[in-house]
């Protein structure tokens, strides 16, 4: 039997070789963090004064912005303080927002995650999973999972999230479906466009009821959890006191003061309910960008996205909705988005998943309005490597 044999001339060569590549794995990582600190720089010196800017000219109390780009979180900044009644506590980018409507795309993947289990059947009628769903109208029994989620099923809204009166047990939301039996549709089941926030409250119990556990149990042990999402929680006892930011709003003559309420209500939570923060929603920008999967953790199939972003209905504003997210378009890319608002909150989320950037806004005041769009829009502007357009408020605050 004949052993290999190393010469002399052999060895030096591998380490060579080993240098060789050592060097060019450094000199790529160099260029990775150098590439990053000029992405960054140019966001503090494009993007950071037009932010500052505007929350000088609308009296924001507090804002926090992430941008994704190359797969990772490129930029993250906190402006002002989490209360004006701390004005010592500023925003960071761990600072935990109310993020209101932007919870429901975590309803469309837990939907959608049933689906893929075969625990749901998006064209079946939800009566099938909620017997005890009812609505004061002959058609709600025909009404499908599918229509909740693309806001096509006739629902109105709701009128009082009762903020002032928070429900923290685990039977607040099956209460609030049994609740809105005295409702009426507002159009046949399927046939127009609708935004209901009392649609999503009854598929957070269907999703509840099919899952066997609480909707906000659900939603953690099944997307916040795997996602490394470690801030994040739709319980508010559960976030961190010291991470939390308070809301504001501002009277008629223009003067802002804290919220007298948090808008927090157990029956509400697949509504509006998340607490997150920049940090962590960058980490649910980049697993819908990699459709489903995120550090090798993977939340939906790759094919399942061809079903949530595919269009559903038109809107007037040529936008298209699909299973819950909005599809758009901005400078010629396609963009899927949800923006958010509550009393005292708005935010804002934007993927650009054919360029693999997303932008994440929120702020603690509830007035900018169209303004979430053109912030995200701004940020947008910068990493496509164009001349970012000042912000303002095109339409008065409600």
């Amino acid at each position: 039997m004949q052993r290999h044999q190393v010469d002399d001339y052999d060895v030096p060569n591998m380490i060579k070789k080993l240098l060789a590549w050592f060097v060019l794995i450094a000199a790529s990582m160099i260029t990775v963090r150098v590439a990053a600190r000029a992405q960054s720089e140019r966001y503090r010196s494009e993007l950071q004064p037009l932010i500052e800017d505007f929350m000088r000219q609308q009296q924001v109390p507090g804002l926090a912005i992430g941008l994704i780009q190359g797969g990772q979180l490129v930029y993250a900044h906190g402006f002002g303080v989490t209360d004006l009644a701390h004005d010592h506590d500023p925003v960071t980018p761990r600072s935990l927002f109310h993020m209101a409507s932007i919870t429901k795309t975590f309803v469309a993947t837990s939907i959608m995650q049933l689906v893929e289990a075969g625990k749901i059947n998006l064209d079946a009628p939800v009566v099938q999973y909620l017997p005890y769903f009812r609505l004061a109208d002959d058609r709600y029994p025909t009404i499908t999972v599918r229509q909740m989620v693309t806001h096509t099923s006739g629902m109105p809204d709701v009128e009082d999230y009762e903020w002032d009166k928070p429900q923290y047990d685990d039977g607040a939301l099956e209460r609030y479906v049994r609740s809105v039996s005295n409702q009426k549709l507002i159009f046949a089941p399927g046939t127009d466009f609708r935004y209901s926030n009392m649609a999503f409250e009854v598929l957070g119990d269907l999703i509840s009821k099919v899952s066997g556990e609480s909707f906000d149990d659900y939603v953690q042990q099944q997307i916040l959890t795997p996602l490394k999402m470690k801030d994040s929680t739709l319980l508010i006892k559960k976030a961190s006191p010291g991470l939390m930011t308070w809301g504001h709003e501002r009277d008629l003559s223009g003067h802002v003061f804290p919220s007298k309420v948090y808008p927090y209500n157990r029956m509400h939570s697949p509504s509006s309910n998340l607490h997150s923060n920049v940090e962590d929603m960058a980490r649910w920008a980049l697993a819908n960008l990699n459709h489903g999967e995120l550090d090798g953790r993977r939340i939906l199939k790759e094919q399942t996205y061809d079903i949530i972003w595919k269009p559903a209905h038109k809107l007037t504003d040529g936008r298209v909705v699909g299973i819950s997210w909005f599809l758009g378009e901005y400078r010629g890319q396609a963009t899927v988005s949800h923006g958010g608002g509550d009393t005292g909150y708005a935010t804002f989320l934007m993927l650009l998943p054919e360029k693999k950037m997303a932008v994440v806004l929120m702020a603690n005041c509830d007035w900018l309005g169209d303004a979430r769009a053109q912030i995200a829009h701004t940020a947008l502007d910068v990493a496509l490597g164009l001349k970012p357009e000042p912000i303002v408020i095109k339409r008065s605050p409600q």
